[in-house]
């Protein structure tokens, strides 16, 4: 994967401009992300008690780097109803794994880059 591979899902700019450009920070903030998807996406079930407050944590957190789209997606599905609860966790799944896909895609350019420096 490399930057062309960007969806544009995750506008890191917003994550580059809170870490001053660091690489090492982004790329720490990116991987602690990464991980807590995986903690989450189990969560990501109508049938969870916690569905709501994992989609809440998703899009606290993907706001904070810069994937607006999948919080909106969250904040959506976060206020709607029980009855649409399964579709719209659907919806948030898709896009944290596009999310995902561009974080992965990011990451492997900061991986590039250190090797470059």
């Amino acid at each position: 994967m490399a930057r062309r591979d960007l969806t544009g899902a995750v506008d890191f700019t917003v994550l580059e401009t809170m870490t001053g450009g660091m690489d090492d920070i982004t790329e720490e903030v990116l991987g602690l992300f990464v991980q807590q998807a995986a903690l989450w996406s189990p969560l990501l079930d109508a049938a969870s008690e916690g569905w709501r407050d994992a989609v809440h944590t998703i899009r606290g957190a993907s706001a904070g780097i810069g994937a607006g789209d999948l919080a909106a997606v969250c904040n959506e599905v976060e206020h709607g109803e029980q009855a649409l609860a399964a579709a719209g966790l659907e919806r948030v799944r898709t896009a944290l794994d596009v999310a995902l896909g561009d974080i992965a895609a990011y990451r492997h350019e900061l991986m590039l880059r250190s090797l470059k420096g």
